[in-house]
């Protein structure tokens, strides 16, 4: 039986190669009593400086009410602070801590010891050439990429879905 799609799948190849490789890096993250979503939002504004949630959302990768509960249990964890802005107190900003930057630098060792083994194994050539193809990739206008139109569909719209319609239709008319 032949596939009635030509093209690879290419999100399914993504999150493949994410899996295969966060596999290397798990264990120093889980040793450290963090989650993969911690750790990304800790290793994020220790190379950017404070954020803002919303700033973090898009550089991590982590939809907003996540990040939400993500941020609750890392003040909880002592390992960010959050404050407001004072000219706009409607904005927040997120900082690290002292303890989230001790834990930074006790696994950052541990985090490039593991980034020079994986390019004993594959070679510093494929992953340097991964980089800039990644980096290509995302640098295109993929948000300009236009998206098929739709048939109508006979499934029940959910909630959110009905909600999404709804703001576009009201975007379209204004």
């Amino acid at each position: 039986m032949s596939a009635p799609i030509a093209h690879r799948n290419l999100p399914q190849l993504l999150l493949k190669a994410r899996e295969t490789l966060l596999a290397h890096f798990r264990p120093i993250i889980t040793h450290f009593g963090l989650t993969e979503q911690q750790w990304r939002v800790m290793r994020t504004l220790s190379e950017q400086g404070e954020m803002e949630p919303r700033q973090i959302c898009e550089a991590c990768q982590i939809l907003s009410p996540s990040l939400t509960g993500v941020l609750l249990r890392m003040e909880e964890l002592g390992l960010v602070e959050r404050r407001r802005v004072p000219e706009d107190q409607r904005r927040m900003l997120v900082s690290l801590t002292p303890r989230s930057l001790d834990i930074i630098g006790r696994m950052a060792p541990l985090i490039e010891q593991q980034y020079r083994r994986l390019e004993e194994a594959v070679g510093k050539p494929l992953l340097d050439e991964t980089y800039a193809q990644l980096d290509r990739l995302l640098s295109t206008r993929l948000d300009a990429v236009a998206t098929v139109d739709l048939p109508p569909s006979d499934a029940p719209m959910s909630a959110p879905a009905r909600r999404r319609k709804a703001a576009s239709e009201d975007e379209a008319r204004d």
